[in-house]
């Protein structure tokens, strides 16, 4: 589907937006809750990313699509390898079986379990016949995917003599891995990270006085309403809810990266409030985002919106996401009039004028530049706080259900005027 987003304003005081449960925090959890049913979770995302994760681990079937769900596809691999007695084929979409999983299927085949590739070498689909692991040490490349070694620590709890993972080069994403670990010890596991080494003890069973978890808000979600109010006039004030200041995701740095942009952050009564304070003083935007790549997206339409120049780096992960998204992010600014160059690692964006008062670039006549999104969520929503500097299309628009399913209906609420 297509949507417009005409030029619109914040409205002044707009309701505070409820944003659904972190896709990796429930991810987490639901894969635990498999493997410790009693195990009890409140505020579950109702991203699709999410639903296609309870769905598997509800089936019955020998057949299993998480269609173009990542975190999904690496999660249930080391779970269902743990599934003693179980044959599954796990597949997805025509994307997902070209994204690389060689090196998770490598380490659990380490651990003892039966894994094989049905089409591609490296790629989905896999067949996993389900085997109780005889294994506890194993060695993963730890400069991929953070997802790679969540997968591996959530199973081994279960695993009879628990894990002991060596983690070989520079490890990627750490507060994702943390989260995990997190998660792990909210539930009564012992870990221990120390240098490039991850222990995990058993755990038979959880604790019969085990509170119920409760997932925060995604802050991935919430970094598109931090790029709002960047974009809005000195004044423009929006409250998210449910936040904590002392958060497991990565992608709360936000409230720190976001000050250089002039958006004071405000904890209070489980939300945040977003404030912008004062106009942006920058000229260049320099970000190191290996531990929260999910927000690059974001900050770099952000500073093209604001008219100045970004140097992003730790952008190596995004080239195996939903799409190429380095490539994707060039591709799209670039038909905005943006000079754009990137790397393996790293996107670089010129400053720009093209939103000086009296512009007469092509971005503000029509309905707008319509914006390509690749199947992927993240593009989506990064340039849709263009629409309050200018007339906007976007393709596919309905590809934001993936992680945030109201994210039109909530930008309505703020003051974006959308039209399909």
């Amino acid at each position: 589907m297509l949507i417009a987003l005409h030029k619109s304003t914040i409205v002044e005081n707009p309701p505070k937006i409820v944003i659904t449960g972190s896709k990796s925090e429930s991810n987490r959890l639901l894969l635990l809750q498999a493997l410790y049913p009693e195990l009890k979770i409140h505020n579950i995302s109702n991203s699709d990313d999410s639903e296609v994760m309870q769905k598997a681990l509800k089936s019955a079937s020998n057949l299993i699509d998480i269609s173009h769900a990542g975190t999904a596809m690496r999660f249930l691999t080391a779970f269902f390898a743990t599934q003693e007695g179980r044959g599954i084929t796990i597949t997805g979409s025509d994307r997902m079986k070209e994204r690389p999983i060689q090196v998770l299927v490598e380490a659990l085949n380490a651990l003892g379990a039966d894994i094989s590739y049905v089409e591609t070498e490296g790629c989905p689909p896999l067949k996993i016949n389900g085997k109780l692991l005889s294994k506890e040490k194993v060695s993963l490349k730890a400069n991929v995917s953070s997802q790679y070694i969540s997968a591996l620590l959530l199973i081994a709890p279960k695993l009879k003599s628990g894990l002991e993972l060596t983690l070989e080069g520079e490890i990627t994403s750490v507060p994702y891995i943390n989260m995990t670990l997190d998660l792990l010890n909210q539930i009564g596991v012992k870990t221990h990270f120390e240098n490039n080494k991850i222990k995990i003890s058993p755990l038979e069973r959880l604790s019969p006085d085990q509170p119920p978890l409760t997932v925060e808000s995604d802050w991935s979600s919430a970094s598109y309403f931090y790029s709002i109010v960047a974009l809005s006039p000195v004044g423009t004030e929006i409250t998210l809810s449910s936040y904590k200041k002392n958060s497991l995701q990565g992608d709360s740095i936000l409230s720190k990266i976001y000050t250089d942009f002039g958006v004071e952050t405000t904890f209070g009564n489980h939300a945040i409030t977003l404030l912008k304070k004062e106009e942006c003083q920058l000229k260049k935007m320099d970000c190191e985002l290996k531990n929260a790549p999910d927000i690059a997206q974001t900050i770099a339409v952000t500073c093209f919106g604001l008219g100045i120049g970004c140097y992003l780096t730790g952008l190596h992960t995004l080239k195996i996401k939903e799409t190429d998204r380095l490539v994707a992010l060039k591709t799209e600014l670039e038909k905005l009039g943006a000079k754009v160059s990137i790397t393996e690692n790293s996107l670089s964006l010129e400053p720009n004028q093209l939103f000086d008062l009296g512009s007469k670039s092509h971005v503000n006549q029509g309905l707008g530049e319509i914006i390509g999104t690749y199947h992927d969520h993240r593009m989506a929503m990064a340039f849709a706080p263009l629409g309050l500097k200018m007339n906007l299309q976007i393709e596919d628009a309905m590809v934001v259900s993936k992680s945030y399913p109201t994210f039109w209906k909530d930008l309505k609420t703020v003051g974006f005027k959308i039209t399909k």
